[in-house]
């Protein structure tokens, strides 16, 4: 399929290319997309894919669910509140689709979806939880996640679903890729680059929020060596000031 990814990206940036859709027979090591959510798409990007609709659902199966990878995330949200199932308050309002959040051991506040994993199928088979190396946004997955058996936690908490829905509400604004950088240990990464007068600097089309210094907003007709350049401007200026290297949290293709 051909996908332009100047619409689909959530930051409005990347080419118009041709996308595999990908099963478990025809997987050739294309580097998977999903929603795009986290990831800066060069205009000469590697091979991509996308996960075949035959991996889009979610049912009960045997106290567990199984849900495919490419499920969206607000799926899985509704099903656990309407079957009254707790653990995926959480992903609310994180967009993208479930494969690509348990290999980004994607989350909120302390709330990782990989804590719920109990096993994932990827194109080799099934992998246990305790294999796939989940860690803070980040887990040594490096292949498709067609399927994840997931565990729950009790009751949907409905007093926590509105909690953290009130921590999003602050987020700025327009086409971005969400948080740019990982927070460092003890620290957070929009606050380090407040410090460090970043808030509101602009390369080309691409400035950093002014509500929040981890957030770069697409303003019009940004550029993929615009996003590139200011998030090298921003490590440069964080670690002159305060001696931390940020690590991007998107994926840059």
């Amino acid at each position: 399929m051909i996908i332009d990814f100047s619409h689909y990206s959530p930051i409005k940036i990347g080419p118009v290319v041709e996308v595999k859709e990908i099963t478990p027979t025809n997987y050739q090591g294309e580097f998977i997309i999903g929603g795009a959510t986290n990831t800066l798409i060069s205009p000469t990007p590697p091979p991509l894919g996308i996960l075949s609709s035959q991996f889009r659902f979610i049912y009960l199966d045997k106290g567990v669910l199984r849900v495919g990878g490419a499920t969206p995330n607000r799926h899985l949200y509704n099903f656990a509140r309407e079957h009254d199932l707790g653990g995926f308050e959480f992903l609310a309002q994180i967009p993208g689709t479930i494969g690509g959040t348990i290999r980004m051991n994607g989350g909120i506040k302390g709330y990782e979806i990989g804590n719920r994993v109990i096993a994932v199928q990827g194109v080799d088979g099934w992998t246990e939880k305790e294999k796939l190396g989940f860690r803070y946004r980040d887990s040594s997955i490096d292949f498709p996640i067609f399927e994840a058996i997931l565990n729950w936690e009790g009751k949907f908490n409905w007093k926590l679903d509105e909690r953290l829905k009130e921590l999003r509400k602050n987020q700025p604004k327009g086409p971005s890729l969400g948080s740019v950088f990982k927070n460092p240990p003890g620290d957070f990464a929009g606050r380090l680059i407040e410090k460090a007068g970043l808030k509101g600097y602009q390369i080309g089309g691409i400035m950093v929020s002014p509500v929040h210094g981890n957030f770069f907003i697409n303003v019009g007709n940004g550029t993929f060596e615009d996003m590139v350049a200011l998030i090298k401007l921003v490590q440069r200026r964080v670690f002159n000031r305060f001696g931390v290297q940020l690590i991007p949290e998107i994926k840059i293709l």
